[in-house]
């Protein structure tokens, strides 16, 4: 029985940086990162938009940030001040928002049923 010919794997990093030049599919990326329980997440999300627009020397110049403290502040041991991830998502033509969480409805008629039941209960 022959295997056939199987394609190449394409390495996903130079398609996912390609994508990530556009500054939407970057701001969901990093938007989704965010939502993440690990910060470790968003810190490499911004990293790989760092590097997609143009690496840590160009946001460096462009943020007037020192290069090795930005090296730094994206490593993964780096925790980033609300100043230089500001800048860092300026010069990537992104900006911080906070927004409120969608309310769920399950959550919501949940909680109805649960009230009701506890009053048909008390009664």
């Amino acid at each position: 029985m022959s295997k056939g010919h199987v394609p190449a794997a394409v390495p996903a990093k130079p398609y996912v940086l390609e994508r990530l030049r556009d500054p939407q599919t970057a701001a969901a990326y990093l938007s989704a990162a965010a939502g993440e329980d690990d910060p470790g997440a968003f810190l490499q999300a911004l990293r790989n938009v760092t590097e997609a627009m143009g690496g840590i020397s160009k946001i460096a110049s462009r943020t007037g940030l020192n290069r090795q403290q930005l090296y730094r502040t994206l490593s993964k041991e780096g925790n980033p001040e609300l100043r230089s991830l500001t800048k860092i998502l300026d010069a990537s033509g992104l900006q911080f928002v906070v927004a409120a969480k969608p309310a769920r409805r399950n959550q919501a008629a949940t909680r109805r049923r649960a009230k009701g039941e506890a009053v048909k209960l008390a009664a």
